[in-house]
């Protein structure tokens, strides 16, 4: 058994930022007070710092099983925790594909092993796999993913039928990835007919065109709509989907609700010039008048939840010619410092960053007793010091590639300390070895 008593900390919880001081018993939040005595706690002196809810990532690749060359759930989990990410939701897109029962537990028995933060799993669909999906048990895994555009790891959903038997039978969370493969494949050839492999890497958000993009969302919300089914839109990259969305009823009533990426609030076409391959993702990174938009529609509540899509490769597997450069790039370390970079240029409050990386996300996917900074919730919970520079370097990273597309980026904060189900995992840049996350669980019928 643990105590720990986070002091005079400045916490940032369901819209207020107030001075409150914390009581952690075992793996629950016992108390929160203005002022808490305790004997034999472990004292946490937070002064002059914020408290947040751990943040929790709805959409990451950790590539275990089958692709531990780049990552690993061990080593990812630990890039997460000293990021203030305390809880993640992985992707089936590993190999094996994550495609029966069987192999979804599989992925869970690693995590229980090796996690630092708390996990779960996403089961995927495929065009023949209806039969398994519909066994996918909505109280213990996350939801089902369904990749309406190809990506890493060959698991397209390509045939109407299928589409439409998911759509209309599956009853837990569906998250997709939506970008028209008809358009993709179109627009690909184009661009190697003129350029051969090497075509380059600023025609990347036209060959996955806002066209792509729209056109594979506003099918998933037709068949939403017409199915009356849960559907979550991961990574939204252009302006033109927002309009899909809604803002006027509250998350716990949406059926269909859409996650803001990273990558797509921070970079912008002209970061191809200097980042390269190395900002190659599906969806793209496309216009600054994009960025601003979706930034405005996480602000508005149109885009309900903040993620990652952390989805690491080798330097080797980044920088080939454009045909052969994998997409996708490490995050989750650097999240929520780029996030409070933009609290720090006045485009986000706190509150919000705490309510979309955490909150909403826990209404989103209604997860148990997480998301929040509550008495008899678990104690997943950072400290951040938000006046404190640093530079991004290679030799901090801990990431497996090695490699970050923030490195040379200048943050002014520093999460100092994060704990996971109340075992304190991260403290003053170091990693603390001993306790592993906790499988997330889920209030649904």
């Amino acid at each position: 058994m643990s105590t720990i008593l986070i002091k005079n900390g400045t916490l940032v919880n369901e819209g207020l930022i107030q001075k409150k001081d914390i009581l952690i018993f075992n793996d629950k939040i016992e108390q929160i007070a203005d002022s808490i005595s305790h004997d034999s706690a472990r004292v946490i002196d937070a002064e002059g710092k914020h408290v947040f809810p751990g943040a929790i990532d709805d959409q990451v690749h950790f590539r275990e099983p089958g692709l531990t060359h780049k990552a690993n759930i061990r080593t990812e989990s630990r890039a997460a925790v000293a990021g203030g990410i305390t809880s993640f939701m992985e992707m089936p897109n590993t190999v094996p594909n994550a495609l029966t029962q069987g192999l979804l537990e599989d992925k869970y028995k690693i995590a229980a092993e090796s996690s630092l933060a708390n996990y779960s799993f996403f089961m995927g669909a495929s065009n023949e796999n209806i039969e398994e999906v519909l066994k996918t048990d909505p109280k213990t895994v996350c939801g089902v993913k369904v990749f309406m555009g190809s990506s890493t790891g060959n698991m397209l959903v390509d045939s109407k039928e299928t589409l439409t038997h998911i759509f209309s039978q599956c009853k837990m969370l569906i998250a997709t990835h939506c970008e028209d493969e008809a358009t993709i494949r179109r627009n690909t050839a184009l661009y190697k007919e003129k350029y051969g492999d090497d075509i380059p890497i600023e025609m990347h958000p036209i060959i996955r065109s806002e066209e792509a993009c729209y056109l594979s969302s506003s099918l998933a919300v037709e068949l939403a709509k017409k199915y009356n089914t849960r559907l979550h839109i991961l990574h939204i990259s252009t302006a033109k989907e927002l309009s899909l969305f809604r803002n006027d009823i509250p998350l716990e009533e949406k059926r269909i609700t859409a996650e803001a990426c990273i990558h797509h609030l921070w970079f912008e076409e002209e970061d191809y010039k200097t980042k390269g391959a190395r900002i190659k993702w599906n969806p793209a990174v496309k216009k600054k008048s994009d960025r601003d938009a979706i930034l405005q529609a996480l602000n508005n509540n149109v885009i309900d939840v903040v993620a990652t899509d952390h989805a690491p490769h080798t330097t080797q597997e980044k920088d080939g010619v454009y045909t052969q450069a994998s997409s996708g790039g490490p995050l989750v370390q650097h999240a929520l410092n780029a996030l409070f970079e933009l609290y720090y240029q006045g485009k986000i409050e706190l509150t919000h960053i705490a309510q979309k990386f955490s909150h909403d996300v826990s209404r989103c996917f209604q997860i148990e007793k997480r998301g929040f900074v509550r008495e008899g919730y678990f104690a997943d919970l950072f400290i951040a010091d938000l006046n404190q520079s640093y530079t991004v370097e290679k030799e901090d990273l801990l990431y497996k590639c090695g490699w970050s597309p923030f490195e040379g980026q200048e943050f002014h904060s520093r999460i100092e300390t994060t704990i996971v189900s109340g075992n304190i995992v991260w403290n003053e840049g170091k990693i603390i070895e001993g306790t592993n996350g906790q499988r997330l669980s889920f209030d649904r019928q």
